[in-house]
C-alpha cells in the first residue's frame, strides 16, 4: 500500500453501480471512475495517448456530489499497475488525520502547463508515472502519480513539483526555468 494526497483530479468521471442478489442496481456500492479529458467540439471527451483511471470505490471517502473535496487529501492506495493495457490507480480509503504522502496525484493541463512533448526523451523525471494522457489540437491534460521534486517538461520549461512545508499533503507544479 502507498500514500497518495489528490493534487488534482481528471476532467472526466464515470460511474458503475453494483447489483445486489437480486440483480438491482445499488447506488450505496457504486464505483467511480476519474480519468482525463479535453473539450471536442464543446463536449468534454477522453482522447487518450495513453489510456488509465482512477479508481474510487463507495467506501474509499470519495464523496461523488462533492469529488473537489477529495483534493488535498491523502489516501491509501493500493500500488499502481497496468491491467487490460490500461494504466489504473485504485484508492481504497482516506487517511484522517492527513499525514505525509508517498507520492501525489497531480492534473497537468496544457493551459496552465504549455504543451507537454509526451513521448519524447526527458519529458518527465524517472520518479512519475503516467496514470492516463488525452490530446485534441492544442489540448492537454495528463494525469500523472509523482514523488516530491518530481518534474516535467512543457513548451514553457521545466516544473517541478513541490509540497506545502507546513501541510506536506499540498503540493503544486511550479515553473523553474526557460523553455527548452
Amino acid at each position: 500500500m502507498i500514500r497518495v494526497a489528490l493534487a488534482g483530479l481528471g476532467s472526466v468521471w464515470r460511474r458503475r453501480l453494483a447489483k445486489d442478489e437480486t440483480g438491482r442496481r445499488e447506488i450505496a456500492r457504486a464505483v467511480y471512475y476519474n480519468t482525463t479529458g479535453v473539450l471536442v467540439n464543446g463536449h468534454l471527451r477522453t482522447r487518450p495517448r495513453i489510456v488509465g483511471h482512477l479508481r474510487f470505490d463507495g467506501i474509499s471517502g470519495l464523496d461523488p456530489n462533492y469529488p473537489s473535496r477529495a483534493v488535498h487529501r491523502v489516501f491509501e492506495c493500493a500500488e499502481p499497475c497496468i491491467w487490460k493495457g490500461q494504466n489504473k490507480l485504485m484508492f481504497e480509503r482516506r487517511i484522517q488525520p492527513p499525514t505525509n504522502p508517498d507520492l501525489y496525484l497531480v492534473v497537468a493541463r496544457s493551459e496552465n502547463t504549455g504543451a507537454l512533448k509526451v513521448g519524447t526523451a526527458g519529458w518527465r523525471s524517472g520518479n512519475s508515472w503516467v496514470i492516463s494522457f488525452s490530446e485534441d489540437g492544442e489540448q492537454q491534460e495528463a494525469m500523472l502519480l509523482m514523488a516530491s521534486g518530481s518534474w516535467i517538461r512543457s513548451q514553457l520549461g521545466i516544473f517541478i513539483l513541490e509540497p506545502q512545508p507546513r501541510v506536506p499533503w499540498v503540493a503544486r507544479l511550479q515553473l523553474h526555468s526557460d523553455p527548452w
